[in-house]
């Protein structure tokens, strides 16, 4: 039990490196959760540090995920406190709870008041290193929806929803046999909703078309797809 504790502490705490705040006051000179969404996340950092030092903070929180769950999980040894009814070894459920855990840092960091960023790229780290099909896909459709769109919000939404939804697609439409897949599916539900449910504001954003947009990465727009919302919002106006 107690190294299992120390897993979760572990990834935990590698979760919960304030990246964009460290970089922020290190080459800025700044707090970057008193500009732009406040948020201490890398589209928060592209927006307010420049994307060179925002690619530096998203690979960051990326390895976090890769780390807890790929080298962290390896202090693991012994057996599991708790019956496993999984298909799966019990190191591969301890890499999963420590990729939760190192997830929750991030979101909730200790070191800056319990208040983070979102989760997707840690949460990214962690579904590559166990499921890099599906994750590689569902980064896919983030770049698609990003430069369909310039909202990053949304393109965290689809690739969050297509994580889940790519593993069912190809396990029960292409006969893909995925290891454990009657647990993952069900794993992968509860992070896509708990993603999803972190980006709550983003979407009540988009909705009303308040959303902000990185212009430079909308590079296809012939789709207005937030042409409704704005006209709403006009027509409320008036």
């Amino acid at each position: 039990m107690l190294n299992l504790i120390i897993v979760i502490l572990l990834s935990y705490l590698v979760g919960s490196f304030p990246t964009a705040l460290v970089f922020g006051k290190l080459f800025k000179k700044i707090d970057i959760r008193q500009h732009g969404s406040k948020n201490l996340g890398s589209t928060n950092a592209f927006r307010v540090l420049g994307w060179k030092i925002g690619i530096i903070v998203q690979l960051i929180d990326i390895a976090k995920g890769f780390i807890a769950t790929l080298l962290i999980s390896k202090l693991f040894y012994g057996n599991l406190p708790f019956e496993n009814r999984t298909p799966f070894q019990d190191i591969t459920v301890v890499q999963i709870i420590a990729g939760i855990s190192a997830i929750i840092g991030h979101v909730w960091t200790v070191f800056a008041g319990f208040k983070g960023g979102k989760g997707i790229n840690t949460a990214a780290g962690m579904l590559l290193s166990l499921a890099p099909i599906d994750a590689t896909i569902s980064i896919a459709i983030f770049i698609v929806v990003l430069i369909f769109s310039g909202y990053v919000s949304l393109g965290s939404i689809s690739a969050a929803f297509a994580f889940p939804s790519t593993m069912f697609i190809r396990e029960n439409f292409f006969g893909v046999e995925i290891d454990g897949y009657h647990t993952l599916i069900y794993f992968s539900i509860v992070v896509c909703v708990f993603l999803i449910y972190n980006h709550r504001g983003n979407i009540k954003r988009l909705l009303h078309g308040e959303e902000n947009r990185f212009e430079k990465w909308w590079k296809v727009r012939w789709i207005q797809i937030d042409a409704p919302f704005k006209r709403r919002r006009k027509q409320k106006d008036i």
